[in-house]
């Protein structure tokens, strides 16, 4: 599996997890807003941040009745209509150029999902660094065509999607020129439950598709994301606001800037413990062998005497002979004098 490189940022196993800030709608459709998640989200570590670039009419139509309207009884946004809800949590296109900026002045990189082919268009103006393809479009095969036809790479979530679908999905993305490709594990329910997650999926969706593999997390709290990065994820998108409490169309599943500080440290955390195969001590444990137990001898002894349970025992410190030859040595006479204390030596003993 080869890294992938993301604005001058390596992505990989062999480089810590690279953290998306996903904006959203929690602007609450103020650039004021947009601009203070992008410092926040600097301020607090993240690698990169993330916008959609649709508008309403380019998701789909005003429509108020039947399918157009979210009836799901366990969805977050039921009663809504999908152009509504579209309409509230847009990005204005003419503030891409502007949170663009901000990113960059900050460090940070920033890039979109794009819905449709004229957002590829816009977002090719405004030199986007790669794109990302939205679980709900991850099957739209005429704008994996577009996007890929850019050579960028491409970060695809895979939430629904049947291992046939996925496979689909990368094919038609390296066939039409695309081989810089990182899917992410993904559960499209908002927010979603842990159990529905199954991260156990990443290695092996990395394993079928010799791909980077990440996660895109709507379950609540980092515990998801942390766990992840031990079974491989190299990516970590996650929703963030400024204050849950003051609502968007995301904030139930979002982080906020302390949460995602503790993120962007506990998966750093555990992408540090994951080091490679070895047994034995670091070479910081070498110098706590010595706090190991051993025989010590417990009562002083004079020349000639036994060594018995009584004057006998392994404790620490590990200065003596190791514990195993505890019955080896019991019975067997002492060689010289000792007091109370001593290390147990070979040289104690008598042959």
């Amino acid at each position: 599996m080869n890294e992938v490189v993301i604005q001058n940022r390596k992505v990989g196993p062999n480089c810590p997890p690279f953290i998306i800030a996903e904006m959203s709608g929690n602007h609450n459709q103020s650039l004021n807003n947009a601009l203070q998640i992008v410092e926040e989200a600097a301020k607090a570590g993240a690698d990169a941040v993330k916008l959609q670039t649709y508008t309403p009419d380019t998701m789909t139509l005003d429509v108020d009745r039947g399918e157009f309207v979210i009836k799901d009884s366990n969805n977050l946004w039921k009663g809504k209509s999908l152009y509504n809800l579209y309409q509230e949590a847009y990005t204005p296109w003419e503030w891409h150029e502007a949170i663009f900026n901000r990113c960059r002045e900050l460090g940070l990189i920033a890039f979109s999902s794009p819905f449709d082919e004229t957002a590829v268009d816009f977002l090719e103006e405004l030199d986007v660094p790669c794109y990302k393809i939205a679980s709900f479009e991850n099957t739209d095969i005429p704008l994996l065509r577009k996007v890929a036809s850019t050579g960028k790479p491409i970060i695809i979530s895979t939430g629904m999607a049947t291992l046939s679908e996925i496979d689909e999905t990368v094919r038609v993305v390296r066939e039409s020129g695309c081989e810089d490709i990182i899917l992410l594990k993904c559960t499209s329910t908002y927010p979603a439950p842990a159990i529905d997650t199954n991260i156990k999926t990443i290695p092996q969706m990395s394993q079928i598709f010799n791909s980077n593999v990440g996660l895109s997390d709507h379950t609540q709290g980092i515990g998801v994301a942390i766990a992840s990065v031990a079974l491989g994820a190299t990516v970590i998108e996650k929703h963030f606001t400024l204050s849950r409490e003051e609502g968007g169309v995301d904030s139930v599943f979002s982080l906020e800037p302390k949460e995602l500080q503790q993120l962007v440290n506990e998966t750093n955390k555990a992408w540090e413990s994951l080091g490679e195969i070895t047994f034995g001590p670091t070479e910081k444990e070498k110098a706590s062998r010595t706090r190991r137990r051993s025989l010590y001898i417990t009562k002083d002894i004079k020349a000639g005497d036994a060594f018995t349970k009584d004057n006998l025992r392994a404790i620490r410190p590990g200065l003596g002979i190791p514990p195993k030859y505890y019955d080896l040595v019991i019975g067997k006479k002492a060689r010289k004098n000792a007091v109370k204390g001593t290390p147990l030596q070979w040289d104690n003993l008598l042959d």
